[in-house]
């Protein structure tokens, strides 16, 4: 095999597919090694190191991409342009395209594997992540939608609580990105009460 004639971009697409497929390996056992990995993504051990020397630098770029993904994909959903439960359907599915990276970084968080240090470049990040969901909800209390009696911030935690346990429960895997995404927000906005059941009191 001519070595000159090796496509130039296989050496930029073969970190990109690992990463791809440890976000997908460890969402469905967490207790993968970074072998099974490796053999999952059609690669040797050796070369998955020569990229990622250990499971901590496996986690901080999968945590990099994802951020990155997320934050390209919410400034492209146009969330100022439509009302505030379509905006909030729209960040769903921004969330959802790369849920299986979350999972995996909830879990490792949880389990006190915090390994991932918050450097200049991840505090960019999650500036031009926040400051558009932040507007969806001022936005929404601003205009009604939402009550205004708990605070931003705590409307923003609800919120996060309720798409990190249904992605631990796995429930995008079950409905699919549009049912869970318009299931979540109803959930969010109206809850858990069945339709037809009248309101207590």
């Amino acid at each position: 095999m001519d070595l000159m004639r090796i496509d130039p971009n296989r050496r930029l697409r073969t970190p990109a597919a690992i990463l791809a497929t440890a976000a997908r390996v460890l969402a469905e056992r967490p207790d993968a090694s970074t072998g099974d990995i490796a053999a999952a993504a059609g690669v040797g051990r050796a070369t998955l190191y020569r990229y990622f020397p250990t499971r901590e630098a496996l986690l901080a770029a999968l945590e990099a991409q994802a951020h990155e993904e997320l934050a390209a994909r919410i400034t492209d959903a146009g969330l100022d342009r439509v009302p505030v439960p379509e905006a909030l359907e729209r960040l769903l599915r921004a969330f959802l395209a790369v849920s299986d990276c979350y999972v995996v970084l909830v879990r490792e968080h949880e389990l006190g594997k915090d390994h991932h240090g918050m450097d200049a470049h991840h505090k960019e990040l999650d500036s031009e992540l926040m400051a558009p969901i932040r507007a969806v909800f001022q936005r929404g209390v601003d205009d009604g939608v939402l009550r205004d009696d708990l605070g931003i911030d705590t409307l923003m935690e609800l919120f996060g609580g309720i798409v990190l346990a249904s992605l631990k429960a796995g429930v995008p895997r079950t409905l699919g990105v549009e049912e869970t995404a318009a299931t979540l927000v109803s959930y969010f906005l109206d809850g858990a009460r069945r339709r037809d059941q009248p309101p207590a009191g």
